[in-house]
């Protein structure tokens, strides 16, 4: 079966919509969180890892869903703005054990507001009865394709 490339409607494709959709909820959240300067996968990372004391990077990666070279660099930058500390792992000498600073902890009580504003922006134009229903539904296009990406989440286990 032949499809004719010029039938194909571009903006009427869920990938385009998802590319389109991600760039907007970035934009939002740096416009909410301009005063902080911190980004999405900078704040993910932050509360992956107050949510997680102790956690390693490579875990750290799976739990936020990005690589490991890209995942070093953003603890490379939160270290750097003293916002999380990075020590040798008692039990694995290649691995990294994270801990957010007081500074972290700080950051995170002052953008969370900031965060959760942009998060409702995204939302606003759909209506309020529709909200939970487009979560829900986003949550299984994310999950039930999660293997597909180059850098599948991964649920941090405790202990």
């Amino acid at each position: 079966m032949k499809t004719d490339p010029a039938a194909i409607e571009f903006n009427r494709l869920p990938g385009n919509f998802a590319r389109r959709l991600h760039q907007i909820s970035v934009a939002i959240f740096l416009q909410e969180t301009e005063p902080f300067g911190i980004t999405p996968v900078q704040f993910a990372a932050l509360q992956s890892v107050l949510a997680n004391p102790d956690i390693d990077q490579r875990t750290l990666a799976g739990a936020i869903g990005q690589d490991a070279s890209t995942t070093t660099g953003v603890v490379n930058r939160l270290e750097g703005r003293g916002w999380l500390q990075r020590r040798p792992s008692p039990t694995d000498r290649r691995a990294f054990c994270l801990s957010i600073t007081e500074q972290g902890r700080e950051l995170l009580q002052a953008v969370t507001p900031a965060v959760l504003r942009s998060q409702e922006l995204i939302l606003e134009p759909l209506p309020e009865n529709e909200r939970a229903e487009f979560m829900r539904l986003i949550a299984v296009l994310v999950n039930g394709n999660n293997s597909l990406s180059r850098a599948p989440r991964k649920t941090p286990h405790a202990g």
